[in-house]
């Protein structure tokens, strides 16, 4: 395998890892803040579950999959062209993530690989897909206001019933509405960057992407992705805990259940219809949800402003990279 390809491996694995160090974290932040966990037992939970997730939906659906494979076409530029526009991506991917976990925000992989990817695909002169920023969209808007207004309804619904519960009961329902996230989020992200695997194989082979895609029939990629999730999980991500889970919000049993409840089932219903959506984003707002009624513990607005100024910033800022360093990489190649 040519040099080229091997560091785009390696580059790949890399954003692969850190978005299990920066992004899983919000799957465990309700357990680990209340204490139904311990931290350590948290994250080697959920990077199981991560594993599992992406396992199952891609045995049942590669819709997410196929999104992100439609989503940028830079076909025409060559083999080599296209391998350092991915090279391009996968960095604009690491600098922006690893800046936002040095300030404890939690940032979007998700939205970081959508727009970078749309930007190599500008710098290279390719075609960017209307439709997958069509359904890039419809996730956003389900990311901030579906889970926002299940977490409420949930919340609502299920906190008296929840306070009734003994510690242990209530600690036993919390922990399993931590591993239905932490299956969905494996199921989502898992399948994106499985995605981008698959894709560097189709320019290696110099064949055109296509948006039908059957994760079944790559189950080495898959696994390698679910790993990668689950030991960048297992790692790191505590800063990220401390500031949703702490900071924003002071979490309780019966609010992280309904967040975890309410996020599961937005990314859940995003995943069957190749929706590629935020699990970042579908949880912090699904955890603001289910608090809003709290008026004893009232969410701390002025870290949502940074976190949602963090949220915006992320699409132009991870666009431009990969416009920037795309356009870098095609010259030295």
């Amino acid at each position: 395998m040519h040099f080229h390809s091997i560091l785009l491996m390696v580059l790949i694995s890399g954003v692969v890892f850190v978005n299990g160090w920066t992004d899983a974290p919000n799957a465990i932040v309700g357990v680990v803040s209340t204490k139904a966990l311990r931290y350590r037992s948290a994250v080697w939970f959920a990077a199981l579950c991560n594993l599992l997730g992406l396992f199952v939906i891609s045995a049942i659906s590669s819709s997410v999959a196929g999104t992100i494979l439609s989503l940028g076409n830079f076909d025409a530029a060559g083999t080599q062209k296209s391998l350092a526009a991915m090279m391009a991506v996968m960095a604009a991917i690491i600098v922006f993530a690893t800046a936002a976990w040095a300030f404890g925000i939690p940032s979007s992989e998700s939205h970081a690989l959508i727009a970078a990817l749309s930007g190599a695909t500008m710098a290279l002169g390719g075609s960017v897909s209307a439709d997958a920023w069509r359904k890039v969209i419809i996730g956003l808007v389900m990311s901030l206001i579906l889970s926002f207004a299940l977490g409420v309804l949930l919340s609502k619904i299920m906190v008296k019933r929840l306070v009734r519960m003994s510690t242990k009961a209530l600690d036993s329902a919390e922990i399993f509405a931590a591993g239905v996230m932490a299956f969905m989020h494996g199921a989502q992200d898992g399948q994106k960057f499985a995605a981008v695997f698959v894709a560097v194989g189709f320019i290696l082979k110099n064949e055109p992407a296509t948006p039908i895609i059957d994760l079944r029939q790559y189950p080495l990629i898959v696994l390698f992705c679910g790993a990668l999730i689950a030991l960048g999980t297992a790692v790191g991500g505590g800063r990220i805990i401390q500031n949703i889970g702490g900071k924003m919000v002071s979490l309780r049993k019966p609010q992280s259940f309904s967040a975890d409840i309410a996020s599961g089932l937005c990314l859940l219903i995003a995943s069957l219809s190749g929706i590629p959506m935020s699990t970042t984003h579908t949880k912090t707002t699904a955890i603001m949800g289910a608090c809003a009624l709290d008026k004893k513990n009232p969410v701390n607005y002025k870290i949502i402003g940074g976190v949602l100024f963090a949220w915006i910033f992320t699409f132009p800022a991870c666009m431009s990279l990969g416009y920037i360093f795309t356009k870098i990489a095609a010259m030295l190649v």
